[in-house]
């Protein structure tokens, strides 16, 4: 299975190495990946239709209770075949939409990177690899959205997709973090075990509240969502693979895993039916006023995961198996619209609605697809969209008190929903044809099949329900309750009040429909109230936090270096006298001396009258000579105390630094005065107060009892493990290998940059 979930990363990362070819002759290639996934990941049918789900464990840092574990059940066997199937059919789109395109192979690396992100992230039993996942997925769709780089509002999409889902992404490391801690485990299974527990825990309000954050932005819920509409700048190929079917399902594949672990209380159910409620109804609303044809489906597609976040904080079972049923019902038709949306924009150069019509006279096939979706997504029978419309509705009605209220929201939601549906179904395919639209012709069958397949399968499914009942939706109904109940689902239910609730939601849709015409001067009025959106509102706040982020910096990071320095020395003292402040634990006394030796006195001596020169002296030769002559009394002190390695290696650093500061310093004119008088007694004041905290506080570490278990184990095997005798440079080499080698790089990488700058010197005065 860890071949399957690495194979688009595998076939992403040699695609540099074959692009000239890829790109002539071998780009059909790409969707037989995917093919194969789905064909391997079907096989598991009948193993999850008995109950048996798939397991796979590979041990990877057991140390922190990192491991790459795979468990396909019935929620996951869902996603992956959509990860793979509609997968599959849009790498055959994008074949012709992107024929001829510089970077088409560049582009499936980025789709085969996303796919194998999604298949770890919907597989994986480890939170932390769970997690891991889940953020390569950001950052493959951030590739994907910003595809079209030299275009400035692909840029800016991307980066603010990113943003958003960056930041979900770092608080669900914070919920996945603190539940395992408080599970005691970092395996899903494990945690199922642990329910009670984590639920009764005082760190479960934050747990749920990670959680949200991450699943709310990836999801695109109220008031995160605005990243997606922006996020349609993407080709459509993109828009329809993650915007449709696979990312913003992510969020809900999170809700739907943890439900049984963390769901069923107050907080995790009122905050998603209110999360999802105000989702559903704010974008609904929002899509009845766009003209552009990838505006209306992305606000249709959040509010359609509004719904599932709805259904999900119901958490009844009837919630649930409504929330199953609408994940495949919302992938097959927005997957197919979106599809349909590219090939009208690929052939009329627009995808504006109030200039669409008639193009069924010239594309019947994706005219066809186009209906068949709008249908479905209207819940019209016998589309596998009524079956999922009835299943919201009966979920909504048995909600107690609360019934009318929440099936109330729900008509409202799906009555927009409908209306957006026939606008980018049906409405570019009735009516005449402009002029303008005379030499439109029908696209390559690599473009119009995938969505017609798509099309099909929502009336498929619809018709004959028994198909999926036993062998995909039971087991997903089964992996996300904690009920052992057997479903069934049916076209027909009889003339019921769930019957007369679908009819009207037709009706009423159909009617806003012939009534409410789309128009730019109905979009501008709407659009009047767009500084009161989150978007705007975050963007106020950016701005404001850019601003004062400039204003900070320019006051700290102005240019001058004594300026750091003394921000640097000034913090540093603060925190020094406050540590000190509480008391100081040594005491100074007169026998505490008797050791001090005259040799000792006379270095301290040269050392103090050194500084006072390096300090005062008006030249830049004896300052330096005085630094010589501190880093030689240094070495002095190391002799004393028996450490002439240390010495040598003083000796050999303070000669080089001497001779290079003089070879640096000897064409410099003399000293200027750059600062004041009182700029300078503040300097030197702060350098005292400095020193004297730093003097106290290594005789306060002195002071402290030593703990010499360290020490005695590098010198118990230094020679035994490491066959060094001299115990320094063994720690340095062997046991510190890396930070020493870390060290050398840092080195190179610095001698690097200077030999860089002497050459460009060198030329330039070769130039003169």
């Amino acid at each position: 299975m860890i071949i399957a979930i690495l194979s688009g990363f595998i076939l992403a990362a040699i695609v540099p190495f074959f692009s000239p070819y890829l790109k002539k002759n071998a780009s059909l290639i790409f969707p037989l990946l995917p093919l194969l996934l789905f064909g391997y990941f079907a096989s598991f049918f009948p193993r999850i239709k008995n109950g048996d789900p798939v397991s796979m464990f590979y041990d990877w840092v057991p140390s922190f209770g990192v491991d790459l574990s795979f468990r396909l059940d019935g929620l996951s066997l869902l996603f992956v075949l959509m990860i793979t199937g509609i997968g599959a059919l849009v790498f055959f789109y994008t074949f012709s939409y992107m024929k001829g395109h510089e970077y088409i192979d560049r582009f499936y690396a980025f789709l085969c990177m996303f796919m194998a992100s999604m298949l770890g992230l919907v597989l994986s039993d480890n939170i932390i690899t769970l997690f891991i996942f889940w953020e390569l997925t950001s950052i493959s769709s951030f590739f994907l959205i910003g595809f079209n780089n030299e275009e400035p509002a692909s840029r800016k999409s991307a980066l603010l997709a990113l943003s958003i889902t960056g930041l979900g992404g770092f608080f669900l490391l914070a919920g996945m973090i603190l539940l395992g801690t408080v599970g005691g485990s970092y395996s899903i299974q494990e945690l199922l075990s642990s329910s009670e527990a984590i639920k009764s825990n005082s760190l479960y309000g934050g747990i749920i509240f990670f959680l949200f954050i991450g699943a709310f932005t990836k999801s695109a819920q109220f008031p995160f969502h605005f990243w997606l509409p922006g996020a349609m700048k993407a080709p459509t190929p993109v828009s329809t693979y993650l915007h449709s079917a696979t990312m913003v399902k992510a969020g809900i594949y999170l809700l739907a895993r943890f439900s049984p672990v963390l769901g069923d209380t107050f907080w995790w159910n009122s905050t998603l039916v209110t999360v999802g409620a105000i989702t559903m109804l704010y974008a609904a609303i929002h899509a009845l006023f766009r003209l552009d044809l990838k505006g209306i489906l992305a606000y249709s597609t959040i509010s359609a995961l509004g719904i599932l976040v709805f259904l999900i904080g119901l958490g009844t079972d009837e919630a649930l198996l409504a929330a199953g049923v609408f994940i495949l019902v919302h992938a097959l038709y927005k997957a197919t619209l979106f599809l349909v949306a590219g090939i009208i924009d690929h052939e009329t150069g627009t995808r504006d609605v109030t200039v669409l019509s008639g193009l069924g006279k010239v594309m019947l096939p994706v005219a066809l697809a186009g209906i068949l979706a709008a249908l479905s997504n209207a819940g019209a029978p016998p589309f596998f969209g009524f079956v999922g419309k009835d299943l919201i509705y009966e979920a909504t009605m048995q909600y107690g008190e609360w019934a009318v209220v929440l099936t109330g929201a729900a008509i409202v939601t799906n009555i927009c929903l409908l209306f957006a549906g026939i606008l980018a179904g049906v409405k570019p395919f009735i009516g005449a044809l402009p002029e303008k639209f005379g030499k439109v012709h029908l696209p390559s069958p690599l473009m119009w099949v995938p969505p017609l397949i798509l099309a099909s399968l929502g009336l498929v499914f619809g018709l004959f329900p028994s198909l999926i009942e036993q062998s995909l939706i039971q087991p997903l109904f089964s992996s996300i309750s904690k009920s052992g109940t057997e479903i069934h689902l049916k076209l027909w239910h009889g003339f019921n009040l769930i019957f007369g609730l679908s009819m009207t939601t037709l009706i009423l849709g159909t009617l806003l429909f012939w009534k409410l015409k789309p128009s730019k001067n109905l979009f501008q009025k709407a659009f009047r109230f767009e500084f009161l959106s989150p978007e705007k509102l975050v963007g106020h706040f950016a701005r404001g936090f850019s601003g004062f982020a400039r204003i900070w910096t320019g006051f700290f990071q102005n240019g001058y270096l004594r300026n750091y320095v003394i921000t640097i020395l000034g913090f540093l003292t603060v925190l020094l006298a406050y540590r000190l402040y509480n008391g100081i634990g040594f005491q100074i006394k007169a026998e505490m001396f008797e050791n001090v030796t005259l040799y000792e006195i006379i270095v301290l001596l040269i050392m103090a009258v050194s500084i006072v020169f390096t300090v005062f002296s008006t030249s830049r030769l004896v300052a330096v000579a005085s630094l010589g002559v501190i880093g030689y009394s240094i070495c002095l002190i190391f002799l004393f105390y028996s450490a002439p390695d240390l010495a040598m290696t003083q000796f050999s650093i303070d000669t080089l630094t001497v001779i290079l500061f003089v070879l640096v310093i000897y064409n410099l004119p003399k000293y200027n005065t750059f600062s004041s008088t009182p700029i300078r007694i503040r300097d030197g004041i702060l350098s005292v107060f400095f020193g004297l905290l730093i003097a106290v506080l290594t005789l306060e570490v002195l002071n402290e009892p030593l703990n010499r278990e360290t020490s005695e184990f590098y010198a118990q095997n230094a020679y035994t493990l490491a066959k060094g005798k001299n115990v320094v440079n063994v720690i340095l080499v062997d046991f510190r290998g890396f930070d020493t080698l870390g060290e050398i790089s840092v080195l190179a990488i610095a001698a690097l940059g200077v030999f860089s700058l002497l050459k460009l010197r060198l030329k330039s005065i070769e130039k003169e």
